[in-house]
């Protein structure tokens, strides 16, 4: 008798631990307010950083317990749909549309110099990534067939172009996060539009790599990648039919070179993909948020909220999420 019930109790622990990774949840710290977020800088378990449509951003100093907002004047008709923090004092923000510009503050907001700005509609800026507070890159859509890329090597205060990577027809990269491009490891682009692919900027030259994700359509695509040690993992979909889950995740486990779809997909249409350590990620999109805890291999539902985008703190284990009507949330465990 006592052998059977101890039987029954370790087989009951065995089913149980699987999913105590999933124990966690969004919990919505703001919203309600008339502004698209697309961009998200997480700096520590303190400081964090949004910007959005209308020339809005937003700063929080105590882990999302509260926020400042501001709308930078001159700019308020811009979109930005990225930035890039360093501190409580420092970021980088980006706009999406025309004029393209690239702005710097370093006083937590309270004036912003302009260090980059096109008022050419061709110029149509998509992400920005930094690998060090000096260095980093912006790319936007194809210009004469090119995608457009432009470096820093100064911290964002200029920006000179750099040779970028041949564009297919009808090809592009999405700004739904400012996740299309990282410059963590090698260089790497993800596309969408007419081809998925992963371009990837190595010794030779620019590498591109067909993704095996929905494509064809001008909202399909991939949406965003991330760099886990050896492992790169992709998500996207199409946005306009955001439930459709079959094709919005894959990963490659040898840098890039081979592609799998994930075994289980996310809840339908992601915009944006993180590490949080290890091979435990966390993917978000207007069709919900989700974990994985084998390197993306497989994805499980943990909420049905719309986010466009996460990100985990560079400094820390804050993680925050951001999406349409001002919506900010944390997970939490």
């Amino acid at each position: 008798m006592i052998r059977n019930k101890l039987y029954h109790i370790i087989k009951l622990i065995f089913l149980v631990l699987p999913f105590r990774s999933f124990a966690q949840h969004v919990e919505l710290l703001q919203q309600n307010k008339p502004v698209s977020i697309r961009g998200l800088s997480v700096v520590d378990d303190k400081v964090g950083w949004v910007s959005s449509a209308k020339g809005y951003f937003a700063v929080t100093t105590n882990g999302g317990k509260s926020w400042y907002w501001q709308q930078i004047i001159g700019f308020e008709k811009s979109d930005f749909r990225d930035i890039e923090a360093f501190s409580a004092k420092e970021a980088i923000i980006m706009s999406s549309g025309t004029p393209a510009v690239i702005l710097k503050t370093v006083d937590g907001g309270i004036t912003w110099k302009v260090n980059y700005r096109k008022d050419d509609s061709l110029y149509f800026l998509d992400a920005m990534d930094f690998d060090s507070p000096k260095h980093g890159l912006v790319m936007g859509d194809p210009i004469n067939n090119k995608f457009l890329l432009m470096e820093t090597k100064d911290g964002g205060d200029s920006w000179k172009p750099i040779n970028g990577p041949d564009a297919l027809k009808d090809q592009a990269a999405f700004a739904a996060s400012g996740t299309c491009l990282t410059v963590t490891g090698l260089p790497t682009i993800i596309t969408g539009g007419s081809s998925a692919e992963i371009i990837i900027k190595n010794y030779s030259g620019w590498v591109h790599r067909p993704l095996p994700l929905l494509h064809g359509q001008n909202h399909q695509g991939v949406f965003s990648v991330v760099t886990n040690k050896k492992s790169l993992i992709a998500v996207g979909g199409d946005y306009k039919n955001d439930k459709r889950r079959d094709s919005t995740a894959c990963y490659s486990v040898d840098g890039g070179l081979n592609w799998h779809l994930a075994y289980s997909f996310p809840s339908g249409y992601q915009s944006c993909v993180d590490v949080i350590k290890d091979n435990i990620l966390i993917s978000t999109g207007t069709a919900g948020t989700n974990i994985s805890t084998d390197g993306g291999k497989k994805w499980t539902q943990i909420d049905g909220q719309s986010f466009n985008v996460c990100h985990k703190a560079k400094h820390g284990k804050l993680i925050l999420l951001a999406g349409d009507g001002g919506k900010i949330g944390v997970l939490k465990n």
